[in-house]
């Protein structure tokens, strides 16, 4: 088909109960991966994907290895038909997918990062709560006008236009007259990410936990662009042990990175893992390119009709 293709990989918000069992179970691949997946993280991920209920799922320090191995899952299922990106981004902890389906990072160390991740913001959640809310209907720049007037209170996911989720300390984020974020909004669900600018004691605590585990990771040169949705660039691998400690507390910019996407020539959108969230910010930042979710065997025939027929 005419234009290109970028494989995007959702973050936190975007789990399901059963998520991925059904890929699993049909897909040799697939199932390989949650085995490889649990004996990096330690975590039985397999069952925690396929049987655990909602309250256990959602715990942050759960919820961010299961979702990014029922990405590389639903990955694996992609791969084995053949099907390959000429780009990937990744929304949140979505970026460690992205890197893994680069083939910038192994699985079992984009896990096992993932799985560290989780840990320390649930820690800072426990320590520091904090909130999340959608701001509807203005335009980014009188958000940021809107954070800058109210202590503690940062534009936190860039998601499309018209929708800028923002984050901060409970009283501030009640104070800004947004909609609380729930667990449909990217990167909402579960546990908010908080933004902190350096030099804040969280914003420390978190990079100290997170930094190390990130700089012995070892990362090659991805066969597929890496779109960063911390600068919306395409960004090399020695950027990416950097970025990805950045991007633990960055505000996410979806938009923007979906916008360079499109000028590097996307015209086609799969969205790979659980939940359609990215397929409707995508679709409200240009209805003119397809946006297609695949995270069970349906929607992976679907991608095989729409591709076969674009």
């Amino acid at each position: 088909m005419s234009g290109k293709i970028a494989f995007c990989f959702p973050g936190q918000g975007s789990l399901e109960v059963g998520m991925g069992r059904e890929i699993a179970y049909a897909v040799p691949e697939a199932m390989d991966v949650y085995r490889r997946a649990s004996e990096a993280s330690g975590l039985d991920l397999a069952r925690l994907c396929f049987e655990a209920p909602e309250e256990e799922l959602v715990q942050t320090d759960v919820q961010q290895p299961a979702l990014v191995t029922t990405s590389l899952a639903v990955l694996a299922a992609l791969k084995a038909q053949g099907y390959k990106p000429d780009f990937v981004v990744g929304h949140s902890v979505g970026e460690f997918a992205a890197l893994a389906a680069a083939g910038a990072l192994q699985t079992e160390d984009a896990i096992a990062l993932v799985r560290e991740r989780g840990l320390a913001m649930a820690e800072a959640a426990r320590e520091n709560p904090g909130s999340m809310a959608a701001i509807l209907g203005l335009a980014d720049e009188v958000v940021e006008m809107l954070c800058a007037q109210i202590s503690r209170v940062w534009p936190a996911n860039y998601n499309c236009p018209g929708q800028i989720v923002i984050s901060g300390e409970d009283p501030a984020v009640g104070s800004s007259g947004g909609g609380r974020a729930d667990g449909g909004g990217a990167g909402a669900g579960g546990h908010p990410r908080v933004y902190r600018p350096p030099g804040d004691r969280r914003h420390d605590r978190l990079d100290g936990r997170l930094r190390p585990a990130v700089e012995k990771a070892r990362f090659s040169e991805p066969i597929a662009p890496f779109v960063s949705t911390v600068t919306a660039k395409i960004e090399p691998a020695q950027r990416f042990a950097a970025l990805l400690v950045e991007q633990l507390t960055a505000p996410v910019k979806f938009t923007q990175a979906a916008r360079e996407l499109m000028r590097q020539g996307v015209k086609v959108f799969v969205e790979v893992g659980p939940g359609n969230v990215l397929t409707g910010l995508l679709k409200r930042i240009d209805r003119s390119v397809k946006a297609i979710p695949v995270g069970d065997l349906a929607s992976l025939e679907k991608l095989r009709e729409t591709l076969n027929s674009a």
